[in-house]
């Protein structure tokens, strides 16, 4: 399962979808950045569905987006992996 997470401004929480395949996933995210990189004066609405919770629709402004990640959630350890950058030092 693939998480989609987006911070919105203003926002302290961010948004969250999971999707199964890492394919779809990966094009919603590359139609995020396009939306983000569009220079309108009108904002574009996104909807994103969620394949782990049928019924979660969200919409958002394209131009109130701030950051959009993907992360594997493992099914191993309960998903521990935290989403973000991280530095692994050895």
């Amino acid at each position: 399962m693939y998480s989609l997470e987006l911070s919105l401004r203003y926002s302290p929480f961010p948004l969250s979808i999971q999707k199964k395949e890492f394919d779809d996933v990966k094009r919603i995210y590359d139609e995020i950045k396009t939306a983000m990189n569009e220079t309108l004066e009108s904002s574009n609405l996104i909807e994103l569905s969620c394949d782990k919770v049928q019924d979660k629709l969200i919409t958002v402004k394209a131009k109130e987006i701030i950051s959009v990640q993907i992360y594997e959630k493992s099914s191993v350890a309960g998903g521990a992996k935290r989403p973000g950058f991280s530095l692994d030092i050895d």
